[in-house]
């Protein structure tokens, strides 16, 4: 009778386990639709600033996280199936598939932390050295671009304020035609505005780029390292779920 008793405990556990791992499953699948949407949301949204900084550790966060999310998406498949079927074989691939994310997003979450730290001393050395030495010139379209979109997203005007402009390759050349800073500084953009550099034409007063960059930067980073810590430690507990039914379940036969 004991003997009974302990086997349908067993194979209540082993149901239970089961419920857990399809609930795991499905807040994985959450969690990787987040993770995937951050790091294409980080990429997309600003993709353009990207060219402005120095190194590639932002961007690169971001990428993780798109990797990640996608086998998110085919190790939740995997999961179910091996829940259902209840194969050693199938739980075993599916914890080491847990695995391998749960160490790429963590990679990502530390790399957002790392870069995180480093972001304000990056920008102070190199923002205003790329805007005025790159902007409007020859094969440097992007960082132009970039710079525009900048200056009239943020609503400032160069890197520390807008008398950097007036060391630049741009201003100081012919080309730009008696401007003392692009008309992207302007408040409202018309042909030659950048040449009237008084605070009601042109971000004067409103502060550099420079302060208001590295805040958007900041706060997605924070974003990226909170969703890929907070995922990976959601694995944890679906590694243990699995390792628990792993050791309930009887060997298959493959």
């Amino acid at each position: 009778m004991s003997a009974v008793y302990k086997d349908d405990q067993e194979d209540w556990m082993t149901v239970c386990l089961k419920y857990l791992l399809f609930v795991f499953n499905f807040l994985f699948w959450m969690g990787g639709a987040a993770v995937l949407g951050v790091g294409v949301w980080t990429l997309v949204e600003k993709s353009d600033y990207l060219s402005l900084l120095a190194s590639s550790t932002f961007a690169v966060s971001a990428y993780i996280l798109i990797l990640a999310g996608g086998l998110v998406v085919v190790t939740g498949f995997l999961g179910c199936c091996a829940v259902i079927r209840e194969q050693r074989s199938c739980l075993s691939m599916y914890f080491f598939c847990l695995l391998l994310i749960f160490l790429i997003e963590l990679v990502a979450g530390v790399l957002a932390y790392v870069y995180y730290q480093r972001l304000s001393e990056e920008l102070k050395q190199h923002l205003n050295q790329t805007m005025t030495e790159n902007y409007a010139q020859p094969g440097k379209d992007a960082i132009t671009f970039a710079v525009d979109r900048l200056q009239q997203d943020f609503k400032c005007c160069a890197s520390n304020n807008s008398h950097d402009w007036l060391q630049s390759v741009y201003i100081l050349s012919e080309q730009a035609e008696g401007r003392m800073v692009p008309d992207s500084c302007c408040k409202t953009i018309t042909p030659y505005c950048g040449r009237r550099d008084h605070p009601s034409n042109i971000y004067k007063v409103e502060g550099g780029c420079i302060t208001k960059l590295e805040q958007f930067l900041a706060d997605h980073l924070l974003i990226i390292g909170a969703v890929g810590i907070g995922v990976a430690c959601l694995q944890i507990c679906g590694m243990v779920f699995t390792c628990c039914l792993y050791r309930r379940i009887k060997m298959d036969p493959y």
